[in-house]
């Protein structure tokens, strides 16, 4: 899903996308993940919104204006398609480079991986109808593993590779 996503997008984005990736859980080979594909698109300004916005909006993503985080623009799935989300951050961001780090890292320690598995589980059992509270309550495990994965990148001189569309 994500391959047939991400060549779209290099083509309705062209340069004006630095970097076009999957993050979130389906990123993780063998990841236990809700059905839904996360992509991040990293651009050089957040402001320069006509580089992305139209693109992105033609191709029939919806634009969520109201989203309330302001280090990201955030789009959704077009009407009657598959979970999409679609995350426009700043390259070079902290909130670009986490989801980053975090995928890599979950990608190399199969044992966190299967830790962060095991929380979400239990976080969906006992959440199930609450998706806020879902968020909230794995939020504790998401920050241990970033510290650890922050120490891994520490040691190993950590950058993301290239980008995967």
């Amino acid at each position: 899903m994500f391959a047939r996503w991400g060549t779209c997008l290099r083509v309705a984005l062209g340069d004006a996308a630095a970097r076009i990736d999957h993050i979130g859980s389906t990123s993780v080979p063998g990841l236990a993940a809700k059905p839904v594909i996360d992509i991040q698109i990293s651009v050089a300004s957040l402001e320069a919104t006509d580089a992305f916005l139209r693109p992105l909006t033609e191709m029939g993503l919806v634009y969520r204006a109201d989203n309330p985080e302001q280090t990201k623009r955030y789009f959704r799935e077009p009407p009657g398609q598959r979970r999409t989300h679609v995350h426009v951050r700043q390259l070079g961001s902290f909130s670009e480079q986490f989801p980053l780090l975090f995928r890599d890292y979950l990608r190399c320690h199969t044992a966190a991986a299967n830790e962060y598995a095991a929380a979400k589980k239990r976080c969906a059992a006992t959440f199930r109808n609450d998706r806020p509270g879902y968020a909230r309550a794995k939020d504790a495990f998401v920050w241990d593993i970033i510290r650890r994965a922050d120490a891994w990148a520490q040691h190993t001189g950590w950058a993301p590779g290239p980008s995967d569309a």
